[in-house]
């Protein structure tokens, strides 16, 4: 959704979907490949772009080495960071966070359950995490995620083989 509205208002000629690899604060992400796989079918359905990047980066996945990263491979874009409200709250935990707003002007959206963000609308506050519970769980997501990008899942997941 947010990757549309923000395409629809003209705030980006294009947003780019750039999978952590590793998460810096240890977080437990399902397998790359199937994050990617299920990424690269939600681009084609919003008209976005899939990085993975990160796979090639050090570790732990810092987003400022991300952000310079696809800078250096794309000179001519202007990369700007897009963030929830939610992670907007912990963005100086970040390593180099002056940084990144210094140099990649993040666009920050409304999200439910937190502090509403002047001229944007909120989004539902729906997680990965909880739509993998509930999936785990066998409860439905389909209002959640799109049928492409489910089915883009499931093929995902029997093509992975390592986790990121």
């Amino acid at each position: 959704m947010i990757a549309s509205y923000l395409r629809w208002t003209e705030q980006v000629d294009v947003v780019w979907f750039v999978p952590a690899f590793e998460h810096a604060f240890g977080k437990s992400l399902a397998p790359w490949e199937q994050r990617v796989h299920a990424l690269k079918a939600l681009a084609a359905l919003v008209g976005a772009e899939v990085s993975t990047v990160e796979s090639t980066l050090p570790r732990p996945s810092y987003t400022i080495r991300t952000l310079l990263a696809l800078q250096e491979q794309n000179p001519s874009v202007e990369f700007r960071l897009i963030m929830g409200a939610d992670v907007h709250a912990q963005l100086p935990l970040w390593r180099d966070h002056e940084r990144i707003v210094a140099e990649f002007n993040p666009i920050v959206v409304g999200r439910d359950g937190y502090a509403p963000v002047p001229g944007v609308p909120s989004f539902p506050a729906v997680s990965s995490t909880e739509i993998r519970e509930r999936m785990a769980r066998g409860a439905s997501v389909d209002a959640l995620v799109p049928r492409v990008v489910l089915e883009a899942w499931a093929q995902g997941a029997g093509s992975s083989s390592s986790a990121g």
